[in-house]
């Protein structure tokens, strides 16, 4: 069979490479508007305050604007028996991350209930959704107060996600934000231009509701009971039943088998941000932590709770299909058991 030689072939004005085409406005609008949603994601749950100043500063909003947009939320939330009877929107009107929104976790709750900040039924979260211009697209970075560090943030950043708001992010923190020089800024803030969010019903498989937890406190070294963990993120000594509680006439203590994990064990001391991956996966090995159990966190009334869900969330310790937060934790055990039933425990 002859093979034909191929001759080399020079690049002359006569051949005519092919060109780019032009792209119309459209199409140009359209690739901006899509490199700038890319731009602006943040790819992981917990975010520093390099990545959310970056993010900010890319996300450049207008009027008529429709593209997702990230939105700092503030979750400032004191303790009642705070020593300065410091109030989170106070905190939030004297030095905030410029265009921040205020959630307050003392009204977005159930107002029917007696306990305090139990998760708000559908209705109420998408009215205060609504009345803080949240669309249902928009990435969400919640913080702190500077004060506390990480501390509310993380509960409002799971009721979030229990209601479906599926781009949520947790800054670390406000404090370090505060301390690196990053923008903020004060007074009243302007109003903002009511939404129409939709949440999605209620994902009851992250909560654990009063009945399921007596269950649980009631078998308690019974048989085929091991599989189940309790993590406390109250102070050690109202875990112990030593400490008072917060709340006057509230008895301290704890559910029988439950573990105490203190959140502020959870944080480096003095910046009170979330510790590194590898710090939180050697706390919790050194504390017992059972990554093959279904692991319910508790603490006072459910805020604290989340701090510990959000180190196991950042580590992977537990899948997240076996971690859920006791919704009414200390504050309603305490006011439903009776001390003399025994499901009180001091030590």
């Amino acid at each position: 069979m002859a093979f034909t030689a191929l001759r080399p072939i020079a690049l002359s004005s006569r051949i005519q490479l092919p060109r780019c085409s032009r792209a119309t406005p459209l199409q140009m609008s359209y690739q901006h508007g899509h490199q700038q949603r890319r731009s602006i994601s943040l790819s992981s749950y917990v975010v520093t305050p390099k990545e959310l100043d970056s993010a900010l500063k890319k996300n450049v909003r207008t009027k008529i604007s429709t593209s997702p947009r990230v939105i700092p939320l503030c979750a400032s939330w004191f303790l009642p028996n705070d020593p300065q009877a410091r109030t989170g929107i106070e905190v939030f009107k004297k030095r905030r991350i410029p265009q921040a929104r205020f959630f307050d976790l003392d009204e977005i709750k159930d107002l029917d209930s007696p306990y305090p900040h139990m998760l708000p039924t559908k209705e109420t979260f998408d009215e205060a959704m609504r009345s803080l211009g949240i669309r249902k697209d928009d990435e969400i970075v919640v913080y702190d107060s500077e004060e506390l560090g990480l501390f509310s943030a993380p509960r409002v950043g799971w009721t979030l996600k229990v209601f479906g708001h599926s781009n949520v992010h947790i800054l670390n923190n406000f404090r370090l934000w505060v301390k690196e020089g990053y923008p903020t800024e004060s007074g009243e803030v302007e109003p903002v231009e009511r939404s129409n969010y939709e949440a999605n019903s209620l994902n009851s498989d992250m909560v654990v509701h009063f009945p399921e937890i007596n269950g649980i406190a009631q078998d308690h070294g019974k048989e085929g009971s091991d599989g189940i963990q309790i993590l406390d993120a109250r102070p050690q000594g109202r875990w112990a039943g030593k400490d008072k509680e917060p709340r006057p006439g509230l008895s301290s203590g704890h559910i029988p088998g439950s573990q105490s994990l203190a959140f502020s064990e959870l944080l480096e001391p003095e910046t009170k941000t979330l510790l590194s991956t590898e710090e939180l996966r050697k706390l919790l090995e050194a504390k017992g932590v059972d990554p093959t159990k279904t692991t319910i966190s508790m603490c006072g009334t459910g805020v604290t709770a989340a701090v510990i869900d959000l180190a196991l969330e950042e580590t992977g310790y537990v899948p997240p299909e076996n971690k859920r937060i006791y919704d009414g934790s200390w504050t309603e055990w305490a006011q439903r058991v009776p001390e003399n039933s025994g499901l009180i425990r001091k030590e």
